[in-house]
């Protein structure tokens, strides 16, 4: 519809697998399974339900009457007692037990976490999918020298696979956190209004046991291993905030590589991929504009401030509970996840595309390289004989003079040829240019790409053996 304001994290960004995660169909399927599994666990522990109720209730799981729920949500202005009565039309004989001894949290809260926990596996497959490109773009690139930048000035040689290794080491480390969210994912399950489950214990004439047990049945019905152990009427909200902390960890890491790639594609050593018809620029038709870099780190922007929303949720939290949480959570939850999905999307087809000009890398790297090679060549004269001190000062006054014609003149480096010509260093260009030949300058670079991989990025990715097949579509 163009009458009307659509998020473009739907629209442009995110993937149709994230955004159904995250859609009220998906939400009040998984609302309509916790109805069942409450029914069914309570009809085991002994309550006066039948098979027969909760067989209907299953026929009518996923045909969702949302006319009538959104008819009787104008009405009676509550989303759950809505979807109740509108899941009662359907299945009139489970009609009087549906959400039996619950609260509407009951429902929210676990679907809630049900979802969070959905999205993070997508996430993470397509953390192991990017990790996996990145592998395969640093081995390629292993042994290629290039200038290394800190204060983004000229430093030490690197390669460029070694500084893949560098963008792989964040993911890893947001891949970690991600299994940790996982490895110790919990529901609510069924606590009652307080959190002290007061209803239940009257619905089983005040048996501990089979309360607890109602907890423990709900949980394994859904698919976990457990719940939280006490509650108030809702999950702690720091669980939100510490899963979108998660997702703040790899916009941050995303946003990293963005900028890097950003300005390797100023400097014209490694560029985005750029298709045939793309347009980089409205008025300037020769550009290529790293446009889907920015918009990486655009949406890291949104992913990393929308991360505040949560923590202050958490902090404000009154008691057993208050609903100022719930209009927040609707917005930046699933916001979080379908940026950060978005993010990966964009991740996933840039560094699988991208383009690198080692003849570029190279001519920045001799334009730079004699100024860092200068110990190296010193060292060499001394051990045919020169004077050190001596050697020292030349190389001070030399390198002076051709920083000042490459600076104030736009000149080429000429430090060799001035070395070359100097009698103290009995030397000639081509003997220096063997000297400082780039793969002498770049120390461990290619040994800790390849070791790197094969004791850390390897058997993480062999975990993941089924998983490596994301891919990134850029939408627009």
């Amino acid at each position: 519809m163009n009458d009307r304001y659509e998020t473009p994290l739907s629209g442009r960004y995110a993937s149709r697998e994230m955004q159904y995660i995250f859609s009220p169909d998906k939400k009040f399927r998984t609302w309509r399974a916790l109805w069942i599994a409450l029914a069914e666990a309570e009809m085991e522990l002994g309550l006066p339900i039948t098979q027969e109720q909760i067989d209907q209730m299953k026929q009518h799981q996923n045909d969702i009457n949302y006319e009538v729920a959104n008819a009787r949500e104008r009405e009676v202005r509550h989303d759950v007692m809505a979807h109740v009565y509108a899941f009662g039309e359907q299945c009139p004989l489970a009609k009087p037990i549906i959400h039996l001894g619950a609260t509407s949290c009951y429902v929210g809260d676990n679907t809630d976490l049900i979802l969070m926990h959905e999205g993070l596996r997508l996430v993470q497959k397509k953390l192991a999918s990017l990790i996996n490109v990145l592998k395969k773009f640093a081995l390629e690139y292993k042994s290629l020298p290039t200038l290394a930048f800190t204060h983004f000035q000229p430093a030490q040689p690197t390669t460029v696979g070694k500084r893949a290794t560098l963008w792989m080491q964040e993911l890893l480390i947001d891949l970690a956190d991600v299994e940790y969210l996982l490895e110790n994912a919990k529901l609510l399950g069924c606590k009652g209004t307080t959190g002290t489950q007061a209803s239940f214990m009257e619905l089983f004439s005040g048996d501990n046991e089979k309360v607890r047990a109602l907890d423990r049945k709900i949980v394994e019905k859904m698919g976990y291993h457990s719940c939280y152990p006490v509650s108030g009427q809702t999950y702690s909200r720091k669980e939100d905030s510490r899963v979108l902390n998660v997702l703040s960890g790899i916009a941050q890491s995303a946003a990293k590589f963005s900028n890097d790639i950003r300005l390797l594609q100023h400097l014209k050593e490694v560029e985005e991929p750029f298709e045939k018809n793309q347009i980089g620029s409205s008025a300037m038709a020769y550009k290529r504009n790293p446009m889907r870099s920015e918009r990486i780190a655009s949406l890291a922007r949104f992913v990393m401030a929308d991360a505040i929303n949560p923590a202050v949720t958490a902090a404000t939290q009154w008691f057993e509970r208050t609903l100022d949480d719930s209009a927040n959570k609707r917005m930046s939850v699933p916001e979080a996840f379908l940026a950060v999905d978005g993010i990966l999307n964009l991740y996933l087809n840039v560094a699988d595309g991208l383009v690198v000009y080692p003849k570029v890398i190279e001519q920045h790297l001799l334009r730079e390289l004699p100024f860092m090679a200068t110990e190296n060549i010193m060292m060499d004269a001394v051990l045919r004989g020169g004077d050190r001190q001596l050697l020292h000062e030349r190389v001070r006054v030399h390198s002076m003079a051709a920083a000042r014609i490459v600076k104030e003149e736009g000149g080429e480096n000429d430090l060799l040829e001035r070395i070359a010509a100097d009698p103290a260093f009995s030397t000639d260009v081509e003997s220096l240019k063997k000297l400082i030949r780039p793969e002498n300058f770049v120390g461990r670079a290619p040994k800790q790409v390849e070791e790197f991989i094969q004791e850390v990025v390897d058997p993480v990715l062999e975990r993941y053996a089924d998983d490596l097949d994301q891919r990134g579509e850029v939408n627009v």
